[in-house]
C-alpha cells in the first residue's frame, strides 16, 4: 500500500510537471519580447541570424575567415566573436537545441578607442523555465566562477574567468537572454526594454521591413554612430567619413558568401532629411550606366560615381528639394546669380544642359609622393563640342571680368586649363564637391575632368594614352560585372590602393599596426557598393572578394609603388657612370604659369632647377650635390631634352656627356 501511495505520488508530481510543461509552452500568455527592442540605442553595427549555427560554421570554414583569424590585428579586433566561437564549439549539442532562434550582435562604442559586443538570443517561451538559468552551472568547469547580483529588479549572472580575468554578464529578460563582455551594455538594455529606442525607430523599422530574413544573415548599420567607430583607428577621420554619418540613417542587408570567399549583400538604405540635397535629388532622378571607366586610371584608389536619367533632371530636382529649406535655397540662389551677374553668364546653359547622365569623383593613388591623394571630377558630356564651346566661353568671361591670366597648357595634344571660380562646384552641388575650389581642367573625349593638381590632370592624360584605365582591367571589369549595369549610386574601391591612402591619415598607434597587418587587409582586394532608386529608399548592394593575399601582390593592379628620386642614379658618387645619368624622371610644378621649378635637399640646398614654360620644361636644367656643386646641366626644348648634357663628380670634374 505504501509503495502504491509512493508510486501515484510520484505520477501525480509527474502530471503536475507535465501541465505546467504544457501551460508553459502551449497556454501561458504570449509576453515575448522582441529581441531589437533590448539592444542598446547606440549600436553602430547590428548581425541578425535566424539560424546561427549554421550561418557561423558557413563564415568560419571560409577560406577569408580561415585566413584573418591567423593574424594578431584581426584577432583582436574579433576577439570577443572568437570567445563565442570556442563556447559555439565546444557547447555544441546545446546550441543546436538553440539554432531556429533568432540572434543578434550588435558593436557599441564604449571609450573613444574601444568598443564592446552585445549579444541577444530569443529563447522563446523556454526562458520560462528556471531549470535552463540552473543548466547554465553545467557548462563551467573548476576555471569559471558564477555568481549573482540585482540590477534594476533583474539577476545579472556573472561567470569570471580564473585564466583570463574576464567576466561575461547575462541576464534573462522575459523571453531572452542579453549578454556582453561589457557590464554596462547589459545594463542600458535593462533600462531601456520597457521604452525601447532603436527598435522603435522608424527609419530602422522602415530598412528591417524590407531587408526580410533571408540567407546567411543580415547586418544593419547605424550612421549615425558610424564616425565614433572609425575615430577608434584614426583621431582625424576623413570627409568622406563625416558625410556618411550625416548624409545616411540606417543600411540594412542580407548576405550570402561563396565557396570563392566573395562576400555579397543585398539590402536597403534610407537617407538623412537633413542631408547636402543631392542625395535626395539622386534618389528622384534614376539611373544611368556607368562610363566613365574608360578614363578611369587604374591607379585609382576610389571611384565614386553618380548616374541619373539625365543631369539637367537632376539639377531641376536638386533645385526643387532645397526648397524645403528656405534659408539654404536663398542662399544658394544668391550665390548663382552673383557669379551669373559678375561673369554675364548662365550656369544653366553654360554648364547644366552639356553635362549627361554621369558624374564621377575619383581618388588616384599620386604619382609624385606615396600616400597622397589626388582627386579630380569628371563630369560627362552629352556634346563634347558643346561642352567644349561653352567652357570656353567662361573662360573668356573669366578672362575679361578678372585679373586672372592664365594661358592654356598643351599636354600631349589635351589642353589643361584654369577655371578661377572660387567654390564653383560646391556652391553648385553643395559641399560634397568643394575639395575642387578652384579647379584646372582638361576634356579627354566627352569627358571634362577637373582638379585642383595640374598634375593629377597630366597623369590622368597620360594613363588614358597608354591604355591604363579601369576599363581595360580584367580585374575591374569581372568586378563591376556582379553589379547592375546602371546604378545611382555607385562606389568601387581598390583596397590596397586605399590602403596606402587611409595609412597616411591614421595615427601613429594604428599605422604601427596597419604596417604589421596590411597583408591581411589587401587580401580583400575589392570592395563595390551600388545604390539604386526604390520608392524612398535606396535599394542597396554590397559585394567584397578575397584573394590570396601573395596572388593580390603579384598582380599589376594592386602592386605596390615605390617612391623614385629624380635621376635614375641611386647614388651620388656611383662607381660606373653611363649615359643612364641623363635618363631623368618627369617633373611635377604645380604652377603651370611659373617661370621656373626646383626641389630642394632635406637641408635646404637646391637639389635641381629647370625653367619651365606653358608648365612643360623649356630652358636650362641644373642638378646640385648637397654641398651645392654642379652634377648635371642640359637644355629642354618642349619638354625634350636637346643639345649637349654633361655629368660632373663632386670635384666638379666632367665625367660623362651626351648629345641629345
Amino acid at each position: 500500500m505504501t509503495k502504491k501511495r509512493i508510486l501515484y505520488g510520484f505520477l501525480a508530481l509527474f502530471a503536475l510537471y507535465l501541465c505546467y510543461l504544457a501551460y508553459i509552452f502551449l497556454l501561458s500568455p504570449k509576453t515575448n519580447l522582441q529581441s531589437i527592442y533590448l539592444i542598446p540605442k547606440d549600436a553602430v553595427f547590428i548581425v541578425e541570424s535566424e539560424q546561427p549555427v549554421e550561418s557561423w560554421k558557413k563564415v568560419s570554414e571560409s577560406d577569408a575567415w580561415h585566413h584573418l583569424v591567423k593574424n594578431d590585428y584581426f584577432a583582436d579586433l574579433t576577439e570577443n566573436i572568437q570567445k563565442v566561437d570556442t563556447v559555439f564549439n565546444n557547447n555544441h549539442k546545446l546550441f543546436e537545441f538553440f539554432d531556429g532562434r533568432s540572434l543578434f550582435i550588435s558593436v557599441h562604442m564604449i571609450s573613444p578607442k574601444d568598443y564592446g559586443i552585445f549579444y541577444v538570443l530569443d529563447l522563446k517561451r523556454i526562458a520560462k523555465l528556471q531549470l535552463l538559468k540552473t543548466y547554465l552551472n553545467t557548462l563551467l568547469n573548476d576555471d569559471y566562477v558564477m555568481s549573482k547580483r540585482m540590477y534594476h529588479n533583474h539577476e545579472i549572472l556573472e561567470v569570471h574567468d580564473r585564466e583570463s580575468k574576464e567576466t561575461m554578464y547575462l541576464a534573462f529578460i522575459k523571453n531572452q537572454l542579453v549578454a556582453s563582455y561589457t557590464h554596462t551594455l547589459v545594463e542600458a538594455s535593462i533600462d531601456q526594454y520597457q521604452e525601447p529606442v532603436l527598435g522603435r525607430n522608424l527609419n530602422f523599422i522602415e530598412v528591417n521591413q524590407k531587408v526580410g530574413h533571408e540567407d546567411l544573415f543580415r547586418m544593419y548599420v547605424q550612421y549615425h554612430y558610424f564616425d565614433d567607430y572609425v575615430k577608434r583607428f584614426t583621431d582625424t577621420p576623413s570627409d568622406w567619413v563625416r558625410r556618411v554619418s550625416e548624409n545616411f540613417l540606417f543600411s540594412g542587408f542580407y548576405f550570402d558568401l561563396d565557396k570563392n570567399s566573395t562576400l555579397t549583400a543585398n539590402g536597403f538604405t534610407n537617407i538623412s532629411g537633413t542631408n547636402e540635397y543631392y542625395l535626395e535629388a539622386l534618389q528622384k532622378s534614376g539611373t544611368a550606366e556607368r562610363t566613365i571607366p574608360t578614363i578611369v586610371p587604374k591607379r585609382t584608389a576610389l571611384y565614386i560615381s553618380y548616374g541619373f536619367d539625365s543631369f539637367s533632371e537632376f539639377y531641376k530636382n536638386f533645385e526643387k528639394v532645397q526648397q524645403n529649406d528656405p534659408q539654404q535655397f536663398e542662399s544658394y540662389q544668391n550665390g548663382i546669380e552673383k557669379v551669373e551677374k559678375f561673369l554675364k553668364i548662365d550656369v544653366k546653359e553654360n554648364f547644366v544642359n552639356w553635362i549627361d547622365d554621369e558624374i564621377a569623383v575619383l581618388q588616384i593613388q599620386s604619382r609624385i609622393s606615396k600616400g597622397k591623394n589626388d582627386m579630380a571630377l569628371v563630369l560627362k558630356a552629352n556634346d563634347a563640342e558643346k561642352a567644349r564651346t561653352n567652357l570656353d566661353f567662361v573662360l573668356e568671361q573669366i578672362r575679361r571680368k578678372t585679373p586672372v591670366k592664365f594661358k592654356a597648357v598643351d599636354y600631349k595634344g589635351y589642353k589643361i586649363n584654369f577655371l578661377s571660380i572660387k567654390g564653383f562646384f560646391k556652391m553648385l552641388l553643395g559641399g560634397r564637391f568643394d575639395e575642387f575650389d578652384k579647379p584646372y581642367f582638361t576634356q579627354i573625349d566627352e569627358f571634362v575632368i577637373f582638379s585642383d593638381n595640374p598634375n593629377t590632370l597630366k597623369s590622368i592624360i597620360d594613363d588614358a594614352l597608354e591604355g591604363e584605365t579601369l576599363a581595360t582591367s580584367k580585374e575591374f571589369r569581372d568586378f563591376d560585372e556582379k553589379f547592375e549595369s546602371e546604378s545611382t549610386v555607385f562606389v568601387y574601391s581598390n583596397v590596397p590602393l586605399f590602403f596606402d591612402n587611409m595609412y597616411a591619415l591614421a595615427d601613429a598607434d594604428t599605422k604601427q599596426k596597419m604596417r604589421k597587418n596590411k597583408d591581411f587587409i589587401i587580401c580583400f582586394p575589392q570592395f563595390g557598393l551600388q545604390l539604386t532608386p526604390e520608392d524612398d529608399l535606396f535599394e542597396s548592394k554590397l559585394v567584397i572578394n578575397y584573394r590570396d593575399v601573395q596572388e593580390v601582390k603579384k598582380n599589376a593592379q594592386f602592386e605596390e609603388k615605390v617612391q623614385i628620386p629624380n635621376s635614375k642614379s641611386q647614388s651620388d658618387d656611383p662607381v660606373e657612370i653611363t649615359d643612364a645619368v641623363f635618363d631623368l624622371r618627369p617633373i611635377y610644378p604645380t604652377d603651370l604659369n611659373a617661370d621656373t621649378f626646383s626641389v630642394k635637399f632635406a637641408n635646404g640646398t637646391i637639389k635641381f632647377e629647370v625653367e619651365l614654360k606653358d608648365g612643360l620644361k623649356h630652358g636650362r636644367y641644373t642638378e646640385y650635390y648637397p654641398n651645392g656643386t654642379e652634377k648635371m646641366t642640359g637644355r629642354f626644348r618642349k619638354d625634350q631634352q636637346v643639345g649637349t648634357w654633361r655629368y660632373y663628380d663632386k670635384q666638379g670634374k666632367l665625367v660623362i656627356k651626351k648629345r641629345f
